[in-house]
Parts: C-alpha cells; sequence; structure tokens
C-alpha cells in the first residue's frame, strides 16, 4: 500500500469539487477527481500535476450504483488505497413548486440524495475492512433552512445532512471512520447554471453583486481542516458562510 493518502471525490470537474480536489492536493493527498465531463477532469488532473501533485481523472455518473463501484474500484487499483471519500457531486435548479418541473425534481434526487448513497455504499465496504477512513457528504444551508423557489433542493439536502448524521453515529463508534457534514452558503459556482427559470437566475445574479461569495476553495479548506483534524476528533458538521450573508 503506498504512504501517500488518497481521495475520492465526485462533482469535481468544477466548482466545490474542483476546489476540494485542488486544497486536498496541497495537503498532500493523491485525488481521484471523478465527474461525468472527462475532458474537465483531465485539464484539472494536469493542473494538479503541474503543480506537483497526484490525481486521477475517473468518468463518473453518480446515479448509477455500478458506475461508483467501478469508480472506487479503478481508485484502489490505480492509486492503491482510500483514505476520504467526498460525496460531493449536487445539482440545483431553482423554480416554484406550481411551476411543475417534475423532471428537474426527478434529477435533483437522483443525484443531490440517490447520488451520494451511492457513493457512500461504493466506498464503505473498503472504508469498513480497513476500520479507517473519512467520509465527507455535501449538504447545504439548504440543509438547514428552507427557501421559497428552492423546496426540493431544500429536501434532498435535508436527506443528506440527515444520512450524514446517522451514518455518523453507526459507522464512527464501530468502525473508526469519521463522517463530516459541510453544510455551505452562498459559493460562486456553476450550480447556478443549472437554473432554468430566468426570474431566479436573475436573482442569483443581482445576489452576487450584493455580496462577496465564498470561493471553492474556501470549502477546499474547510474539508482539508476536518479530514486533517486528530484521529480522536471528529468534525461532524461545518456550517461555512460568507461575512456578508445574514440569512
Amino acid at each position: 500500500m503506498s504512504d501517500q493518502k488518497v481521495a475520492f471525490i465526485t462533482g469535481a470537474s468544477s466548482g466545490i469539487g474542483a476546489g476540494i480536489a485542488r486544497k486536498l492536493s496541497q495537503a498532500g493527498y493523491a485525488v481521484a477527481i471523478a465527474a461525468r465531463r472527462l475532458d474537465k477532469l483531465e485539464a484539472l488532473s494536469d493542473e494538479i500535476a503541474s503543480a506537483g501533485g497526484k490525481a486521477l481523472a475517473v468518468e463518473l455518473d453518480v446515479t448509477s450504483e455500478e458506475a461508483n463501484a467501478a469508480a472506487v474500484q479503478k481508485t484502489l487499483r490505480e492509486l492503491g488505497r482510500l483514505d476520504v471519500v467526498v460525496a460531493n457531486a449536487g445539482l440545483m435548479p431553482l423554480s416554484d413548486i406550481d411551476a411543475l418541473k417534475t423532471d428537474e425534481w426527478r434529477r435533483m434526487i437522483d443525484v443531490n440524495v440517490q447520488g451520494v448513497l451511492n457513493t457512500t455504499a461504493a466506498a464503505l465496504p473498503t472504508l469498513m475492512a480497513q476500520k479507517s477512513g473519512h467520509i465527507v457528504l455535501m449538504s447545504s444551508i439548504a440543509g438547514r433552512k428552507v427557501f421559497k423557489g428552492l423546496s426540493v433542493y431544500c429536501a434532498s439536502k435535508h436527506a443528506v445532512a440527515a444520512f450524514a448524521d446517522g451514518l455518523r453515529m453507526e459507522v464512527a463508534p464501530k468502525y473508526n471512520i469519521r463522517v463530516t457534514c459541510v453544510q455551505p452558503g452562498a459559493v460562486a459556482s456553476e450550480l447556478y447554471d443549472h437554473i432554468t427559470d430566468p426570474n431566479y437566475r436573475q436573482q442569483m445574479d443581482e445576489l452576487a453583486q450584493q455580496m462577496t461569495f465564498l470561493q471553492p476553495e474556501d470549502i477546499g479548506d474547510a474539508v482539508a481542516y476536518a479530514v486533517q483534524a486528530p484521529p480522536h476528533l471528529d468534525m461532524a458538521e461545518m456550517f461555512v458562510l460568507p461575512t456578508q450573508q445574514g440569512w
């Protein structure tokens, strides 16, 4: 087994996932970066390698249970171990409930909830067998509060927060696996590109003019802190907001 610790990160082709990959690489981890857009993963992999890090690009659709299992196996085969799993892939297409954009609802549940469950299930057998590891699940301020236009997104992120706490209670004492639920506020990312409702898209653009959003690397710093904490300490929840975000 390699001495270099390995982190597996979903939704790593842009935004928060890419920021986490950069920061964990800087912290000394080899990173398996997983997402659907292989071209963007390869560009990030080259960037990390040019900075002296080690990255493996893994094409992955988190909604497929089989694809998650294959991605974890590829990581183990090519990087030699698995220490940290970051289930970060997510979508946020805002709309009012009465717009009945049920295709968007379904996609959010598939990616934001089932995707997290699939990634966790794929990684757990390895972490359980070695009786060590750290699972980081990406929730949101929307996993703590509810906002109009984000009802289904909030439901999905509340589900992630609930699952994370239950997972921690079950696997931490039994298998020495730490679990962290990260709950960011406003972060500059491609998440807003999923918004098809023009009014809500305009609101997000206006919000970005009113406050300094967090950068993806800010969330990367938070994750790096959590996974490098002393072994006896589990940073169970991290609620990370822009200083100017008063809601």
